[in-house]
């Protein structure tokens, strides 16, 4: 009688191993799918953008904060945009931030951009990006027909603002988003690591199944902004692109994933310091997409559980288990097929984004091929990670945040060789005519 209750056991474990394995695996090839499809749209997408030729007044709000890599290269990619009628309104918390100086060279550079520079002041309720940005959009002149927004770590082509709000125009379209696209400085871990993670998320990205706004590379019609009164919702958050997000959702606006609109970002950063971002990535999601979260760390959950899940049933088998050891192996090696292909078609989209990619970059990318399980390991730990804990460090500020995603708590970390920052009253710099 025992030994028939063990070999129903082991049945029950076994077909519950294997229907798990057969869902991740055509979760994995879905997942290959998507990447494919982005692939597709990303080359039809980029040949159709010379052909954009959008009209209205665009405001650039551009907020800054500390020496980003490469940050006076960034600053003039985003005064050489190839767009004839907008202009770029910089925003500091100080004169004392180390970006302003640069801000100031990059503006004697280009005498010929109509550049402002908004001096906001320190925050007090918000994050002070967001902070930033509702004194920037507080007063828009009559003339504005698109607000558009860019990070300071971001390299945007020169046609990356025409093709931005181009789509503006087309009917159904609430806002328009590029993404990010990590430019290793060096290959270390670190950075491979940061960089297939990134690349993952990226791959993913398709015109219509794209519904979270990246705050690095986006457009709003003046009209939409207003209606939705975005400018009211930012108060006392912390995110400003998922608080846009979610107004988009709750208004039923569509946002658009725009290819030409991904922008280059250089990275250099240690192992501390890429967990430490993914954390924050996903800890400030928790705050705002609860439901995007969850289906990251589910996904992420069940996908490394069936690694661990392969091993165990191998020594299971090998140790006489009522199961060939060949049954793991092959699930393994189907699975680790799908990855590798996956990791192909995102790397067979390197030289389609950037037409001489940096060196490290071409070091890089084998690692993102190869080493998927791995990846996805600390993929789930960042995400595990971020399940727990209120407080998010950012560019020098502690951030205390409620349940709701209110900042409840600032407090301001300052670094011994970094200079104290002012206490100015908002207010504005122009270049002189």
């Amino acid at each position: 009688m025992d030994t028939g209750n063990g070999v129903c056991m082991d049945a029950f474990w076994l077909t519950a191993y294997l229907i798990s394995s057969t869902a991740v695996l055509v979760f994995s090839l879905l997942l290959a799918l998507l990447t494919w499809e982005h692939r597709r749209y990303v080359r039809s997408s980029l040949r159709a953008a010379k052909h954009h030729r959008p009209a209205g007044r665009v405001a650039l709000f551009a907020p800054c904060k500390g020496l980003d890599l490469d940050l006076e290269t960034n600053l003039r990619a985003i005064l050489d945009q190839d767009y004839e009628d907008f202009e770029v309104l910089f925003i500091v918390e100080s004169t004392d931030d180390p970006a302003y100086p640069a801000i100031r060279r990059a503006m004697a550079e280009h005498p010929s951009a109509p550049t402002q520079v908004i001096i906001a002041g320190r925050a007090f309720d918000s994050g002070q990006k967001v902070h930033n940005l509702r004194v920037a959009t507080q007063y828009l002149s009559p003339r504005i027909k698109y607000l558009a927004f860019v990070d300071s770590d971001a390299c945007p082509r020169p046609d990356w603002l025409r093709s931005l709000v181009a789509r503006l125009d087309e009917p159904g379209w609430g806002a328009v988003t590029g993404y990010r696209w990590f430019v290793p400085k060096r290959a270390t871990v670190a950075n491979a690591l940061i960089y297939s993670m990134n690349c993952d998320v990226v791959s993913l990205l398709t015109k219509s199944s794209h519904t979270l706004i990246w705050g690095g590379s986006w457009a709003i019609r003046r009209e939409v902004f207003d209606a939705i009164e975005l400018h009211k919702a930012w108060q006392g958050t912390l995110s400003d692109d998922l608080v846009a997000s979610r107004l988009m959702r709750r208004h039923r606006l569509k946002v658009r994933f725009e290819p030409a609109c991904v922008v280059g970002s250089p990275l250099d950063q240690s192992v501390g310091q890429a967990m430490s971002f993914i954390r924050r990535q996903y800890l400030v999601a928790r705050f705002y997409t609860m439901d995007w979260w969850l289906f990251s760390l589910l996904s992420a959950t069940f996908t490394n559980a069936i690694w661990v899940g392969n091993l165990a049933v191998f020594l299971w088998s090998l140790l006489g288990g009522a199961c060939s050891p060949w049954i793991p192996v092959a699930i393994s090696a189907a699975l680790y097929a799908v990855t590798v292909y996956r990791g192909w078609l995102r790397q067979d989209l390197v030289r389609t984004y950037f037409a001489r990619p940096e060196k490290a970059l071409r070091r890089i990318r084998f690692f993102d091929i190869w080493a998927n399980p791995l990846v996805e390991l600390a993929h789930w730990l960042a995400i595990a990670i971020s399940s727990a804990g209120r407080h998010v460090n950012w560019r020098g500020i502690r951030y205390h945040v409620l349940r709701n995603g209110r900042v409840e708590q600032i407090l301001r970390l300052y670094q011994a060789d970094q200079p104290a920052e002012s206490a100015e009253r908002p207010g504005l710099y122009r270049k002189a005519a």
